[in-house]
């Protein structure tokens, strides 16, 4: 059986995260969404994530470890925000709430972002709202799961490349 390049996965990954990014940023006019900071910050780490898959297909052996690496990290970040928000969603309506006092550095960055470029990063909704719901998932909830896929081919992608150079 003939086994799948582990370039080839980076570059599945740079293509499933590119286009979970792009889906996010077309979906918010077309469906009148209005994202909150957690969905904003999901849509960065997915365009952070495209383009650390891209610099590790690369074959640049310096840049491949350290991209590689840091794509597992930013997944499993990606991961821990979108469960996070499920978790908020899940909770009885009016019991808690993404806005607080001071704004964290998460909220600032943000804020940020959305005074630079508003079209890609304006934080204008609350975290709990569901918003648009998929087969019974918010998009919290699916960003979750492709976050999770992601980091579990990317460990297997890693994992694959370092049996190579052993056998």
């Amino acid at each position: 059986m003939r086994r799948i390049s582990t370039r080839a996965l980076w570059l599945l990954l740079a293509v499933i995260t590119a286009t979970v990014a792009a889906a996010s940023i077309i979906l918010t006019p077309w469906f009148d969404l209005d994202p909150c900071y957690l969905c904003i910050f999901q849509r960065l780490l997915f365009m952070v994530l495209a383009l650390l898959a891209i610099l590790t297909a690369s074959g640049i052996a310096q840049l491949t470890t350290f991209a590689g690496l840091l794509f597992i990290v930013v997944s499993a970040s990606g991961a821990s925000v979108a469960a996070y928000q499920s978790w908020l969603q899940w909770q009885p309506a009016d019991t808690v709430s993404c806005v607080g006092g001071q704004p964290n550095l998460l909220e600032q960055l943000i804020e940020w972002l959305g005074e630079k470029v508003p079209a890609l990063f304006l934080a204008s909704g609350f975290c709990e709202d569901r918003g648009l719901v998929i087969f019974g998932l918010s998009l919290a909830n699916l960003a979750g799961l492709v976050f999770s896929g992601a980091l579990a081919l990317a460990l297997w992608a890693w994992w694959q490349s370092k049996t190579r150079h052993l056998v």
